[in-house]
């Protein structure tokens, strides 16, 4: 992870951005550096667009020097992802030229805004290259982010620093290929990061599962050579703030061929390695929360197996009865995250939890519906619950879409000799699995539909390219304002 450090100095030369309202050269520039930005300035005004360029830039012997224009007047949540975007353009610039370290000079009366571009550095630095044989040649140059303002928190550093290594924790698993990362080695690194952190992890081998008769997550699991896990991780500090916990439950299939109901390959099952996106999501975020010393008591659960056509795979038509004794006609073999899930959020009844989020590369559909931009989301929480969520979901830039939640659609779930079906039809797709979901609650209860952002095949900014750990930022944020 790119450590983000406070220190008021600003060494010379380096690499600086300033965050500034009227530039001022506080940091011992050189004359032409200041008077090529005042014969900018002067050109921007002459023109009317003095700040609304949104920065200026200059290359001073190979130090790169930003000037970035802070309208304080936008939203502040448009603003806060611009800021992490420049942030993210300028670690792309810095490593172009081998630097290795970013100073981050604020003249604004807003100190915390330099937060939000040392997030955007952190988290655009981040590289999947430990498979490459030359990697360590290909490692990034830059190395620290430094804050030049004491004014800030040193608590949200921390804070900030957590966040963003955990960001990076979750991508490391979601990039990860299933013969590296099997459901035991995704229970296995949940069971690392509770030792870092301080949480605690239980994992269930497939004997425990078979007792529990988690019939869902042992139908998707019967096609597959390896062992399905599921794991239960705690984070109870003392003093927390909260009675009833907070469950987090994240689909964690490892490798997702479609099963009998067989994928295509191109652009679709050669990106399957990600569809444990939310399970990665949730330990994750156990890990910050954790780390950060959140006064909260939060549960995080994670089905894992992964979805093949051998042995005695679950067929279209096969009567499956989960944990809670119900019965589910499988209809469709792909549509197996929403078996495992459904058993996970049975086994999160026994916690009485406050509210269960669960979050999943679930459907195609929600995909479709909204790209990658934004997190598909249902559920009947409260509308303060969902106020909360939906507020932090903006503020990280993680946002949630909210769709509709109507019984009606549970006419399209109905079965002739079981249940539910666990296919609605062709519409409403995303829906229509929110609702198969929540007919295994009896708490407060969210669903996210990560399918769009979860894994992006061309780089966006400081999400990158490949898995972006979204969901992570998202609950830590969440979880922080409660």
């Amino acid at each position: 992870m790119t450590p983000i450090l406070l220190n008021n100095k600003v060494t010379e030369p380096s690499h600086i951005l300033v965050l500034t309202e009227k530039f001022r050269n506080e940091f011992n520039l050189p004359e032409k550096v200041t008077d090529y930005f005042e014969a900018q300035f002067k050109k921007d005004e002459a023109a009317g667009t003095k700040g609304k360029k949104g920065t200026l830039s200059y290359n001073y012997i190979g130090k790169t020097i930003l000037i970035v224009f802070v309208d304080k007047s936008s939203d502040k949540n448009k603003l806060h992802e611009q800021l992490r975007k420049h942030g993210a353009a300028m670690a792309d610039a810095v490593n172009h030229q081998k630097g290795k370290e970013i100073y981050i000079y604020n003249q604004t009366r807003s100190p915390n805004l330099s937060l939000y571009v040392a997030e955007g550095i952190a988290l655009a630095n981040y590289q999947f290259i430990r498979h490459q044989s030359k990697s360590v040649a290909k490692q990034n140059s830059l190395q620290t982010v430094i804050l030049a303002n004491t004014k800030i928190n040193a608590a949200e550093v921390h804070a900030l620093n957590c966040v963003c290594e955990a960001t990076y924790k979750a991508r490391d698993l979601v990039n990860e290929p299933v013969n590296v990362l099997n459901a035991k080695a995704l229970a296995g690194a949940f069971v690392q990061m509770g030792k870092e952190a301080g949480f605690r992890v239980e994992v269930l081998n497939k004997e425990k599962i078979k007792k529990l008769k988690m019939g869902g997550l042992l139908a998707v699991n019967a096609g597959s050579v390896d062992e399905p896990s599921f794991t239960v991780m705690e984070y109870k500090p003392r003093g927390a703030k909260n009675k009833k916990p907070y469950v987090l439950v994240g689909k964690g299939v490892v490798y997702d061929t479609g099963g009998l109901s067989l994928k295509p390959t191109p652009n679709s099952m050669d990106l399957m390695k990600c569809d444990m996106a939310g399970g990665a999501a949730v330990g994750a975020a156990l890990y910050a929360i954790a780390k950060a010393n959140l006064k909260v008591h939060v549960i995080g659960l994670v089905p894992a197996t992964d979805n093949r056509p051998g042995f005695n795979a679950f067929a279209p038509g096969d009567i499956i009865t989960m944990m809670d004794g119900s019965t589910v006609e499988m209809l469709n073999s792909d549509a197996e995250g929403r078996m495992i899930l459904a058993d996970a959020l049975h086994y999160a009844k026994r916690f009485a939890p406050e509210l269960t989020i669960d979050i999943a590369t679930l459907t195609g559909a929600a995909a479709a519906a909204i790209g990658s931009s934004g997190i598909v989301g249902m559920g009947n929480a409260s509308a303060k619950q969902k106020q909360a969520l939906h507020k932090s979901s903006f503020h990280v830039h993680e946002r949630i879409a909210e769709f509709p939640f109507w019984e009606d659609y549970d006419e399209l779930l109905k079965s002739d000799i079981a249940d539910q079906k666990n296919l609605g039809g062709p519409y409403a797709g995303a829906i229509t699995a929110g609702r198969f979901l929540v007919k295994y609650t009896n708490y407060p209860y969210y669903h996210l539909d990560i399918a769009g952002p979860a894994f992006l095949t061309t780089k966006d900014s400081y999400r990158g390219k490949g898995g972006t750990g979204v969901g992570v930022r998202l609950f830590f944020d969440l979880i922080s304002n409660l």
